[in-house]
């Protein structure tokens, strides 16, 4: 089977192809661009409102670099003790596709025709690209869905002192945000000491496991579907600076 991961150039793209390379040969790695900033925030302003988005800001700007500075060696530690591996990507297995919508974007993925397509952190996946070929889309959503789609899935569970949906979930990729079928599930739980920078790296260190047991279930022709259509949908974004603070003064959440 040819199995290729479409994704943005992160840390966690790094984390999956490091953790599923041991078991499983992946073909190649096409790395996606981001649109602009000035594209993103346009589009946040019109869909959350300016205040908001401002406030979303200045929760990257404070909180986060503040975290980033503080939690570096818990950060470090923490990769360490949940067996992720950040090292580079082989720069024989990269290819640069420029948007994933794109006709080249479209046109490399015809040219390998995979069987398996692993996504992670790209953009919303048009019909276009998802029917290109044959293969079957697949996205490791750092959250338990339906009830947490979108972004930071873990954080926003703790955050409603939901913690038994602090977790991962194994799904098809659709042209929603995070409303493919769902494959597998799993859940874990997290120290007082961890913050948001940590939370993630528990949910990849979930997903690599799942991911090559949902790889090896499709090539066995042995794949399920769980049917969780009665729960509750929710798309969650990031965090505005103020709902943070008062997560972390109210319910302890960092």
């Amino acid at each position: 089977m040819k199995i290729i991961i479409l994704a943005g150039d992160t840390k966690s793209t790094r984390y999956i192809y490091n953790g599923i390379s041991t078991q499983i040969n992946l073909e190649a790695v096409l790395l996606t661009k981001n649109a602009s900033a000035k594209t993103i925030l346009k589009k946040r302003v019109y869909r959350l409102g300016l205040l908001h988005v401002v406030n979303q800001i200045l929760f990257q700007v404070i909180v986060v670099r503040f975290l980033k500075l503080f939690s570096y060696q818990k950060v470090k530690k923490k990769i360490q003790e949940l067996g992720l591996i950040d090292s580079f990507i082989p720069k024989k297995k990269i290819i640069h596709v420029g948007f994933v919508n794109s006709m080249k974007c479209i046109d490399i993925i015809k040219s390998i025709n995979p069987d398996i397509i692993i996504v992670n952190g790209t953009a919303i996946i048009h019909k276009k690209v998802l029917e290109c070929c044959s293969a079957i889309f697949i996205n490791a959503h750092v959250g338990i869905t339906p009830q947490y789609r979108g972004v930071h899935g873990g954080y926003w569970a703790l955050r409603n002192r939901d913690v038994e949906n602090f977790g991962v979930t194994i799904h098809k990729v659709d042209t929603g945000i995070d409303t493919g079928d769902i494959i597998c599930q799993n859940t874990c739980s997290v120290s007082p000491k961890d913050n948001f920078l940590t939370y993630p790296l528990y949910q990849y260190a979930l997903a690599i496991p799942l991911l090559i047991d949902v790889i090896m279930d499709i090539k066995n022709k042995k794949l399920k579907i769980i049917n969780k259509d009665k729960r509750e949908s929710k798309l969650y974004y990031h965090p505005t600076f103020t709902s943070y603070i008062n997560g972390w003064l109210i319910n302890g959440i960092k």
